[in-house]
């Protein structure tokens, strides 16, 4: 039912494959991301839009629904992920300060520019680094 691919340096990989018309994720994307859907509802900074997204998700796997479920899911996470340049900003803020405690908006700001200086491109909060999960298999995840 599923295709496997090589990719350019040889390493097997699962593909969508068109079933009646429309692409099919494969079972090993749907339980990849059923896991991280998982890790992102139990994380604390994760909003309720975001678990929302994500029990809707879940609920939808193998219906009807999933095709648009996994659109408003990755549209919730793209809105909702935070760019490590936004986390800089925020935590050196006022209202970071105010948010965090002026210590603990410190040692964020610190946290976020050393992660920035090797390479991070978003926040490495539970709820961001499942998210950041998620998105990164968003071609295989939309219909």
């Amino acid at each position: 039912m599923f295709l496997q691919a090589k990719d350019e340096i040889g390493i097997s990989m699962a593909c969508k494959k068109k079933e009646k018309g429309r692409d099919v994720m494969s079972p090993n994307v749907k339980e990849y991301v059923a896991e991280k859907v998982k890790e992102l509802m139990e994380a604390p900074s994760c909003c309720a839009e975001a678990k929302a997204a994500c029990r809707n998700w879940l609920e939808s796997v193998g219906t009807g629904q999933e095709a648009e479920a996994s659109k408003n899911l990755v549209a919730e996470l793209e809105g909702d992920i935070m760019p490590i340049d936004g986390l800089i900003a925020f935590a050196g803020s006022e209202m970071g300060a105010e948010v965090f405690g002026a210590e603990r908006a410190k040692g964020v700001l610190a946290h976020a520019e050393e992660i920035k200086a090797a390479g991070a491109k978003y926040c490495d909060c539970p709820a961001c680094t499942a998210a950041a999960a998620i998105l990164d298999r968003k071609e295989e995840i939309l219909p």
